[in-house]
């Protein structure tokens, strides 16, 4: 058996193929261009403005999006890197995020909608809020929260809601205060609500009643209750619980309130109606937010976002990438809970003047159809989702776009990487062949987008988030530090060689956590008071071509190591779904005694395909064809349904752990928690015995991040 491995390792090494490098395959995909009516109307048409950002030019390039906000006092200095890796930006500068996402809009756009609310049940019609009702709710909210609460400047709140109009003016209220937000997800716990509030220390919770989702009611109050108890016992009081109505003056819980510790916030704002609060005028290193990163295993990490710098980024990337104009119906899927709903539902377009679009439900409810429904009544002009809902539209409804009469001039895909197979089909079908796309590359911790195209200026090109961002200077290396050279074929860890505005300020407690996290790694020199020494660690995989257009493989821990060879899940799970019945893949690996792992891939099927060894066979020559033997499957499993998130992910680690016999672990947050059981089942047949345990890799392949 050790014969058997030394020699498949030898062949490996007889490859050149070391542990340093991610194997790639990837065929290079055909240009698509901008249309000239895009290009007539875009923010960035200038070549010049370009070269603003040039590596020569920075830091002060970034002055020109920090221009973008209105300032109480200017800045005396772009950035301060003499304590690295602990950057401040815009120095001396004082602002407020709240007066800039909305009071400086009254003037000219007053009685325009900031917010288009469109709950989950069609029946109900949309809610339009204007900016002059934004300023006023969210003024009485901030009174609310400063008055009743006792919530002042630098206090930490968490918030636990859906997607309703109410939590953005939550969100702003306490911006306007100076109160440190913290948005768990509304899919999420009340034990993983309760640990962040731990964490963060708040003493107050915000909550709603309860919200629409998948065509059932969600009864969300016994989570704050859990979140209550959760945080105490991790030594964290909860003071107040305030609760939003989903329906202004029904209660629709079954859960009671707890005397004075519950709150509805509809009966304390009464003694709030018409106040206005002066908006605290807040340094630009001041904490806006923490946004925490959601493992499933090991403590959550609160990634701390900064007031001047993170707004700045918002601001100008979603002018520049976005196209974001004041006139434009914006409709961006995400869920606030995550850094995009931050950055590209709140503060990004709310910076801009912008209407913003939320929706409550999820996509396909009541069937594939609502996105283009949505997008048809309310005049959306852009779109922005991520791979995971594309691929759920695609397999729920793949002719329905073209079924409604809308037209989208721009559209966003972020989160993860795109298959070109699913990219096409959001291109050809989704916008119709007019639409630009940007497929861009970020994180929680970097604040907005990394890679990119420039939608007026470069061509796109499917699966590939294309190149760096204005004022972005990536580099790729292998383990040992060496630059993986763009054109070679070769893939390794994406880095970004220079600090930029929206990048984390640190982790909410954990300042030796943030420094051994992210730019330990690869820093040259500890002692060294130098940014070009401290270069960010994106624990992502990258290949670059000749043409400068990074292509993202996925995170690195989602790689398989198949006897030396190290194979990126993301091209296996791309190769599967080029198969025309194929809408849904997920590749995982399985111990094997001679090559160490391989990989096993489980597939959904798109509606009227039936089950049978063909697909399975098609599936295997096709990985076998565009990757090579060293890819082949283990074994193909085809399943009913692949076990998600809230939020639409595939839970990678669960089927991880199917496949190799072990427990589960906690599968309490899945949004379709029986499919495991029929999953086991499908795998391994009826279960009786105890589950091993595996080896460590495995346990924490594909965690969502």
């Amino acid at each position: 058996m050790a014969k058997a491995r030394q020699k498949t390792e030898a062949k490996a090494s007889k490859n050149k193929l070391t542990e340093a490098q991610i194997a790639v395959h990837w065929k290079e995909e055909k240009y698509f261009y901008p249309s000239k009516k895009f290009k007539a109307q875009a923010n960035l048409t200038d070549p010049s403005f370009v070269k603003k950002f040039s590596e020569k030019n920075f830091p002060k390039c970034f002055d020109l999006y920090a221009q973008l906000l209105d300032w109480d006092k200017s800045w005396k200095k772009t950035l301060d890197a003499s304590n690295p890796p602990f950057w401040k930006w815009f120095v001396g500068g004082k602002l407020n995020a709240c007066y800039n996402c909305v009071d400086r809009h009254l003037a000219q756009h007053k009685n325009k909608a900031a917010l288009i609310f469109v709950p989950e049940p069609e029946h109900e019609s949309a809610a339009v809020i204007t900016y002059q009702e934004l300023y006023k709710r969210v003024n009485e909210t901030a009174a609310m929260l400063r008055d009743f609460a006792g919530l002042k400047t630098g206090d930490r709140v968490t918030i636990h809601m859906p997607m309703i109009p109410e939590l953005p003016i939550t969100m702003l209220a306490c911006a306007r205060l100076g109160v440190i937000h913290s948005v768990v997800f509304g899919g999420f716990s009340g034990e993983a609500c309760g640990l962040r509030a731990a964490d963060s220390g708040s003493r107050v919770l915000i909550y709603a009643d309860g919200y629409h989702r998948n065509g059932k009611w969600v009864d969300h109050k016994p989570s704050a209750d859990i979140a209550v108890e959760t945080a105490r016992k991790e030594g964290q009081d909860i003071d107040k619980v305030l609760f939003w109505k989903r329906y202004p003056g029904h209660y629709r819980s079954e859960s009671p309130m707890i005397v004075n510790r519950d709150f509805f916030v509809e009966d304390i704002l009464k003694d709030y109606r018409g106040q206005t609060v002066e908006p605290v005028s807040q340094d630009a290193e001041a904490p806006l937010f923490l946004m925490y990163t959601s493992g499933t295993t090991g403590k959550p990490k609160g990634c701390q976002h900064r007031t001047g710098g993170y707004l700045a980024y918002a601001a100008g990337t979603s002018k520049y990438y976005q196209d974001i104009h004041p006139e434009d119906v914006y409709w961006c899927m995400a869920d606030i809970g995550w850094i995009t709903g931050h950055s590209y539902i709140v503060y990004g377009p709310l910076a801009l003047g912008a209407t913003s679009v939320l929706y409550e439900g999820v996509p396909q409810f009541p069937d594939a159809a609502r996105p283009w429904r949505i997008a048809e009544r309310l005049d959306v002009n852009i779109f922005h989702t991520s791979p995971t809902a594309i691929r759920m539209l695609r397999k729920a409804g793949g002719d329905e776009p073209k079924k409604y009469n809308y037209h989208f001039k721009h559209m966003t895909t972020v989160g993860e990487p795109i298959e070109p197979e699913v990219w096409r089909w959001y291109y050809e079908v989704v916008g119709k062949g007019e639409a630009v796309i940007v497929d861009t590359w970020w994180q929680t911790e970097t604040g907005g987008f990394l890679c990119t195209t420039k939608p007026a200026l470069d061509p796109m090109k499917p699966g590939s988030a294309g190149p760096p961002a204005l004022g972005i200077y990536p580099v790729i290396w292998d383990e040992n530090g060496q630059e993986v050279k763009p054109g070679t074929g070769k893939a390794g860890n994406i880095c970004i060689r220079n600090p930029w505005p929206g990048i984390m300020q640190t982790i909410w407690g954990s300042s030796e956590r943030f420094v051994n996290q992210y730019y330990k790694k690869y820093c040259k020199n500890p002692k060294s008071k130098d940014w070009r020494d401290w270069p960010y660690y994106a624990a992502d995989g990258a290949v670059l071509p000749a043409d400068g257009y990074y292509r993202i493989l996925g995170r690195v821990d989602d790689v398989i190591n198949v006897a030396g060879h190290r194979l990126g899940t993301k091209e296996v799970e791309s190769a599967c779904l080029s198969v025309p019945d194929i809408a849904e893949a997920a590749v995982v690996p399985v111990v094997d005694e001679i090559k160490g792992r391989v990989p096993e891939v489980y597939i959904s099927l798109k509606p009227g395909v039936s089950p049978s060894k063909a697909v399975k066979d098609k599936v295997v020559s096709t990985i076998e064809t565009i990757i090579g033997k060293i890819a082949r499957p283990k074994q193909i499993h085809i399943v009913p349904d692949m076990p998600k998130t809230r939020s639409g992910k595939i839970m990678r680690r669960v089927l991880a752990a199917i496949s190799n016999h072990m427990d589960t672990g906690d599968i309490t947050t899945l949004a379709n928690p029986d499919i495991v059981a029929q999953i086991r089942e499908l795998v391994q047949g009826r279960v009786t015995g105890p589950l091993q345990d595996g080896p460590e890799d495995i346990k924490l392949f594909g965690e969502e991040k």
